[in-house]
């Protein structure tokens, strides 16, 4: 039988998903385990995980060899953890009796790096790096507002709007259901504060653009791209998050609700809903091919694209690990879809490798 990781940061992660992969993986002749990259034995390489066993349906702690196909779900923080696992899976994707279901894609700034020499390039936000503070405040306007962001941030977790007045700094996020704002009433606070988060990890910074709906909602179109069992890329699913009233982002960890696509533009007059339709399926169609001519090979993308009140289309943001819950929510009758994807294109993966192989040993005679 195929053996089949999961892999992740801790085993209480993704749960659910996992489960769901594991149960439906005996109708596909795979074994499904789960581990921790840290839980790899440097002198045995025998990992300490879980496997499941279909019989008692349920995970049943065990040691077991490298899994020959692993399906990266591992979301790293700046933490000593997430660094010391981050080696070992860099390690891993060197190893050629390992295969990759994907090879995941570079924090947010460095993506932006390079897509912004390719064609999507009108569709990016500018970024750069948030060097200091000082310099930040320094080089904004009055009445001038930006984005702050984690390089390595997920689930729209430190996301900050900052706005200038002539002796103030305005500040607002967005924490679990709550909208928080804080005033600074000099630039010195708010540098000193600015200083201490990015001690803690690396920002970079955006132009804000009004991103809501009527009733000033933040919203977005989250797109989930898979490829299916021939590895071929397919569009899942196409929703709209909406975040709460005032807030500033749209994501489910952040208080948003999921409505459909369909209502959402025919809301919109005819020949703006006709070029929305046709932005999205050019941007949505070149995505995947620009990746994969400048990244590793990849599995699923999770992608937000945000409509400006101008009309203006934005890709912001890029996810290589997407969640479901979009998909699951609109279209529940993709259950069985989704949850086999990553076992029938492990499968493929696999037979390719191997014929791959076979070629070579061919060759080589």
């Amino acid at each position: 039988m195929l053996s089949f990781g999961l892999m992740t940061l801790s085993l209480n992660n993704e749960k659910g998903y996992f489960y769901e992969l594991a149960k439906r993986a005996q109708f596909h002749n795979i074994r499904c385990f789960r581990f921790v990259p840290s839980s790899i034995h440097p002198f045995t390489q025998k990992v300490t995980g879980e496997q499941y066993n279909p019989t008692k349906d349920k995970w049943e702690p065990c040691e077991f060899p490298i899994p020959e196909i692993i399906y990266d779900r591992c979301f790293y923080m700046n933490d000593s953890h997430s660094s010391h696992c981050k080696a070992i899976v860099k390690w891993l994707k060197t190893r050629k009796d390992t295969l990759f279901l994907g090879h995941g894609l570079p924090n947010k700034l460095k993506l932006y790096e390079v897509l912004a020499n390719t064609s999507l390039s009108p569709y990016l936000l500018h970024s750069k790096p948030l060097s200091s503070g000082e310099k930040l405040i320094q080089s904004l306007s009055p009445q001038q507002s930006v984005m702050i962001k984690p390089v390595n941030g997920s689930q729209g977790r430190g996301i900050y709007l900052l706005e200038k007045t002539s002796s103030e700094l305005h500040v607002q996020t967005d924490k679990q259901d709550t909208h928080l704002s804080r005033t600074f009433a000099n630039f010195q606070s708010a540098i000193a504060w600015l200083t201490s988060l990015t001690s803690r990890q690396d920002y970079f910074v955006q132009p804000y653009v009004n991103l809501r709906y009527e009733g000033n909602l933040p919203f977005d179109i989250r797109t989930l791209i898979q490829k299916d069992e021939k590895g071929n890329w397919r569009e899942i699913c196409r929703g709209i998050r909406t975040g709460m009233k005032d807030g500033i982002i749209s994501n489910l960890s952040a208080g948003g609700s999921i409505t459909s696509f369909e209502s959402w533009i025919q809301k919109l007059p005819m020949p703006q809903r006709e070029f929305i339709r046709k932005e999205l399926d050019d941007v949505l169609t070149k995505i995947p091919i620009i990746l994969e001519q400048k990244f590793p090979p990849l599995f699923e993308l999770g992608v937000d694209i945000g409509i400006s009140d101008n009309g203006a289309i934005w890709v912001l943001d890029i996810n290589s690990k997407p969640g479901r819950t979009v998909a699951l929510t609109l279209k529940p009758e993709l259950t069985e879809t989704l949850f086999n994807a990553p076992l029938l294109y492990g499968k493929t993966l696999k037979s390719a490798n191997s014929e791959t192989s076979i070629s070579r040993s061919l060759t080589t005679r």
